[in-house]
């Protein structure tokens, strides 16, 4: 395959619900109308791939993740017709769509689970697990624990107890039945023929596992191949993008041998490192999760991220880090959530410290990988720990210093718009730092358009540099005759990393962001100085001649 056919490989992905990204229509909840007009804002700074939230109809208990009509678009974001017109303004600017697929599970009010649950000889009846007794592990294997109390719901209707691995009002769907992965290729069908580009596949892991009573755990990699088959048939250029929060190992199992199930995964255990490495300025367990998760398919791709739209899950973390982590960027109890995560913004966590947020988003497109951002952070916005559980991420994007934020001319709007002094909208919106060329907004779209460029990070292969710096990583990326080498520091002090570039022209570092370069000495050594949190990105050679090479 040619680059242009693996697209994603060099993606800038930006994460957003439309719900609390722009409301156009006046009445509160963000629509298609308002994100289509904020398309040319995304293709500014340089997103290439939005990936949207769930924007089905919903009784929106779990912020749309539970789907009642997987054909449709919920009548507070505009209709169907609304959505094609979205598509078609995409498609024009250049930005491509992937959306989320949510069919671990069902809402309770889908009519496929009313259907099952009031007739016994509805054939959507096996659709769901059921079981007439409770089983004995029903209070374990939460993925809410201290808010979820068990994985078993007892249904007066059904007079049986049916399973969930989320909410209960979550009932999971069972998809070792035949019919239940028929309609799996038909719902990805229909949103592949409205123009999307693939789909963010929600909890994989539990997608794929074998469901029941007592049935013997078992995860069915199949259902992934017919997925990936069903999708390069349809449309050959569409991915498949997984939530799968599993150890490095587990990874090909997911990507496949071959590269024949999903191409891309967002990368936890590099994310669950990274953010122990800013606390600590321990890059080990960073330095080894990246070489963990260095082999995958050649077609396949790693997502890399600061933040989602979920808690920060720390869950495959040593108590001892986890607790690090903890200390340092949620130190209070209501800033924790499920024992295992942390439900804050990174701007908040970082303690808006501008030095952290530039080595952090200088990470996050200089990792191996396809670069991710929430909607929000590009302006360093804050959370409202007063919204229940992983609402605190969530609210309303900030666009203007007017009422709301600029989102919404409504009264009242669907989350209360921050309106704090360090974090709230009058201070903190996308306008006013669009006229400040020193805002953390413009250094974003600086460094993505450079990312653009600097392709032998996402084609390249990789390595980690040893240095006399231990908290210092250094990572190398050669691809096409061209290397590029990065450097991050992780200490509050500053350091001078000793780096010898074994390379005919290693002579000489040229710096990517501007005019300054680095020459080794007798001994082909560089000495580099790095300031508190200081970070670097180098050429190795000329810089027009290996910038010529990576970009044709």
């Amino acid at each position: 395959m040619s680059i242009e056919d693996l697209w994603y490989k060099n993606a800038v992905v930006y994460c957003l619900d439309v719900e609390k990204y722009m409301d156009a229509t006046g009445d509160g909840v963000g629509d298609f109308e308002g994100l289509s007009r904020r398309l040319d804002y995304l293709a500014g700074i340089g997103v290439t791939c939005v990936w949207l939230q769930p924007f089905y109809p919903s009784p929106n208990r779990d912020n749309g993740y539970d789907v009642t009509d997987y054909y449709g678009v919920h009548p507070k974001h505009g209709s169907s017709g609304e959505f094609v017109e979205f598509m078609n303004h995409a498609r024009a600017v250049g930005v491509r769509v992937i959306v989320d697929l949510v069919v671990n599970h069902t809402s309770n009010e889908h009519p496929w689970f009313r259907s099952a649950r009031n007739d016994p000889a509805s054939p959507y009846r096996d659709w769901y697990v059921w079981s007439r007794e409770r089983p004995a592990d029903h209070d374990t294997g939460m993925v809410f624990p201290g808010v979820q109390q068990t994985t078993w719901t007892w249904d007066e209707a059904a007079r049986a107890h049916y399973f969930h691995r989320f909410y209960e009002f979550q009932p999971d769907l069972d998809t070792h039945r035949p019919a239940v992965r028929d309609e799996i290729r038909r719902i990805m069908g229909y949103w592949l023929e409205l123009g999307v580009s693939g789909f963010r596949m929600d909890a994989v892991p539990f997608l794929i596992e074998r469901k029941g009573a007592d049935v013997e755990p078992f995860q069915d990699f199949d259902l992934l191949h017919e997925m990936r088959d069903f999708l390069q048939w349809r449309r050959r250029y569409a991915i498949l993008l997984a939530e799968a929060n599993v150890p490095p190992d587990h990874s090909l199992r997911y990507f496949g041998e071959q590269g024949d199930r999903l191409q891309m995964m967002l990368n936890f255990p590099v994310n669950q490192r990274l953010f122990y490495a800013l606390a600590s300025g321990d890059v080990g367990p960073l330095a080894w999760a990246l070489e963990q998760t260095a082999k995958r398919p050649a077609i396949a791709q790693w997502v890399q991220f600061l933040r989602s739209h979920d808690e920060l899950d720390l869950g495959r973390l040593t108590e001892e880090e986890r607790e690090r982590v903890f200390r340092a960027f949620g130190p209070e109890e209501r800033m924790q959530i499920y024992h295992r995560g942390i439900r804050r913004r990174l701007a908040p966590m970082l303690g808006d410290d501008r030095r952290r947020l530039e080595l952090a988003f200088s990470l996050l497109f200089s990792l191996p990988g396809a670069p991710m951002l929430q909607y929000g952070d590009e302006i360093g916005m804050g959370d409202d720990l007063d919204l229940p559980e992983r609402e605190a991420a969530r609210t309303p994007m900030q666009w203007t210093a007017e009422r709301h934020g600029g989102f919404s001319r409504a009264e009242e709007i669907v989350r209360p718009a921050i309106d704090d002094p360090v974090y709230g909208y009058r201070v903190r919106n996308v306008a006013d730092q669009r006229r400040d060329p020193g805002s953390l907004l413009n250094h974003v779209e600086r460094v993505i358009r450079m990312r653009r460029e600097c392709r032998e990070i996402s084609w390249g292969q990789f390595r980690i540099v040893r240095t006399n710096a231990r908290d210092v990583l250094v990572l190398r990326y050669d691809w096409r005759d061209t290397t590029l080498v990065t450097l991050h520091n992780f200490s509050d002090a500053a350091r001078r990393v000793h780096l010898n570039v074994d390379s005919p022209r290693g002579g000489l570092l040229v710096d990517v962001f501007a005019q300054r370069e680095s020459r080794a000495d007798a001994s082909g050594e560089h000495r580099i100085e790095l300031g508190p949190y200081g970070y670097e990105w180098f050429r190795v050679g000329s810089a027009d001649n290996t910038l010529d090479r990576a970009m044709y």
